[in-house]
């Protein structure tokens, strides 16, 4: 026989929660920019890379603004697989709608 529990001794047994809120998708938040390089480059376009987009006073911009791309030699030249182990880091100082142009940097 199970024991038997004294009645109204366990408070939350009977609430009911209140509805919670549902979960937003995190990429619901967010822009997809394209990343340039430097112009001596034949081949510009690095990738792509995501930020939050602007909210009140946090703007998209600042986000960007000096992130830092580590981009093989042979992704920016056509035939380059023979450069593809050296490796440039690429540091973004402008932000033109959806695009990045990046510099040499380190």
């Amino acid at each position: 026989k199970p024991p038997i529990m004294a009645v109204g001794k366990n408070k939350k047994l009977g609430k009911k929660r209140k509805g919670g809120n549902k979960r937003v998708d995190p990429f619901m938040k967010k822009e997809w920019y394209d990343v340039k390089a430097p112009g001596v480059f034949p081949i510009r376009q690095i990738g792509k890379t995501i930020a939050n987009k602007s909210a009140g006073n946090k703007l998209a911009r600042d986000t960007l603004l000096n992130r830092v791309f580590t981009v093989s030699l042979g992704d920016l030249k056509p035939d380059g697989e023979d450069d593809a182990f050296r490796k440039f880091q690429l540091k973004v100082e402008e932000v033109q709608g959806t695009q990045f142009l990046s510099n040499f940097y380190g």
